[in-house]
């Protein structure tokens, strides 16, 4: 060995027995020593926040199961009737007689009322023959179906029987922030109380961003993973509060994105299926979509342009013109279409609101009254 590597090995030795002794805390210990030293770090606790969260709504998350009857033919049921088809071919096709065969699905829900109420997704229990509904300790009861709301993937069921049934705390939606945790709860491919942990990755996600043009929601987003059967199931806070009902999840490109129904509006719609049986959508009667940036790539202006006004709606018994760009309602300033449609939603039906729209120069306020989705859509 070199003098050269002498000395360096005997100088970082030196260094290393300056250190043992100037930090005697810092000198080696064996594992059992530190084992026992382990107990003397106070206010720490094995069981996570999630574990609280879970134990205080995991009672109230239920499975349902439904059963669907569907024709196993492929043919068009006028033509099975046919009396000349059925001649020729009624053998062959079992005697021009569909056959029939019983489809199964599985969804996840949450109590939240004593009396035996349930929310669910409208996906999970559309077309559903017969519905069952398992409990977290073992109970399995038959549920009824109150009412569904398409427009929004909602619905609301009733267990048969008295109970005592658990019920989940509901939260406030609206004070939920970007970051917040989040806790989904489920049962997906028919694993019962599975819990994911994620953070809210996005607030008020409109979902015809995602492509989807036949529902009417701003979606909580979530990387807490929501995968097939937690559909229906909570999305709960730190505190175990349900802030949402987990409704889809995205695959393909941007997989792993989880989206749940904030339940703020959740519990009006639920309310509404409860006492009438359907939900109410205000509606105006226009067709909108975003400002166009004034150069390629630059971000689109505040507000949102009329590309159509429905004859004899709302908007068109107001005055709302094509190309007009509505700025405001009510005096809140409209960022985005999905603002309009928000807005529009939040006030109601019956009740004028104040729209304020740029025309050309000119900026005019307009009083349309919104109507109920129903009565747009039969005129």
């Amino acid at each position: 060995m070199s003098l050269n590597v002498i000395f360096r090995c005997v100088g970082w030795a030196g260094s290393l027995a300056v250190m043992t002794a100037a930090l005697p805390e810092l000198a080696w210990k064996a594992p059992s020593q530190l084992a026992e030293a382990a107990p003397l770090q106070q206010g720490l606790s094995r069981q996570s926040f999630v574990a609280d969260a879970v134990a205080r709504t995991g009672p109230a998350v239920v499975t349902l199961e439904t059963a669907r009857t569907v024709q196993r033919s492929g043919l068009p049921s006028g033509l099975l009737r046919d009396p000349l088809f059925r001649r020729f071919f009624g053998d062959a096709m079992g005697g021009g007689t569909p056959r029939e065969r019983v489809q199964r699905g599985q969804g996840s829900g949450v109590l939240f009322s004593s009396d035996g109420l349930l929310l669910t997704n409208a996906h999970v229990v559309e077309g559903a023959d017969q519905l069952t509904v398992g409990l977290s300790d073992g109970r399995r009861v038959e549920g009824r179906v109150i009412g569904t709301d398409p427009l929004t993937d909602l619905a609301v069921v009733r267990l048969s029987g008295s109970g005592p049934w658990p019920t989940a705390r509901l939260g406030d939606s609206d004070r939920l922030q970007v970051g917040d945790w989040a806790i989904a709860v489920g049962n997906p491919y028919g694993l019962e109380s599975t819990v994911t942990l994620g953070i809210i990755s996005n607030l008020n996600r409109n979902v015809s961003q995602l492509g989807i043009s036949d529902k009417r929601l701003d979606l909580i987003q979530t990387d807490a993973a929501i995968n097939p059967g937690n559909s229906g199931g909570p999305l709960l806070n730190a505190d175990g509060e349900v802030v949402g009902i987990n409704t889809l999840v995205r695959s393909g490109p941007g997989a792993g994105l989880g989206f749940a129904i904030p339940i703020n509006r959740a519990r009006t719609i639920a309310a509404q299926l409860v006492s009438n049986g359907r939900a109410s959508h205000p509606m105006v009667g226009i067709r909108l979509s975003s400002v166009p940036a004034e150069r390629p790539g630059a971000a689109a202006p505040a507000g949102a342009v009329v590309r159509s006004v429905a004859p004899s709606g709302p908007a068109s018994r107001s005055g709302v013109k094509v190309d007009d760009v509505i700025v405001a309602i009510n005096g809140v300033e409209m960022q985005s279409p999905a603002d309009v449609v928000s807005a529009v939603e939040r006030h109601g039906v019956g009740t004028p609101l104040q729209m304020t729209v740029r025309r050309g120069d000119q900026a005019l306020t307009l009083a349309v009254t919104p109507v109920d989705l129903s009565a747009l859509t039969s005129s």
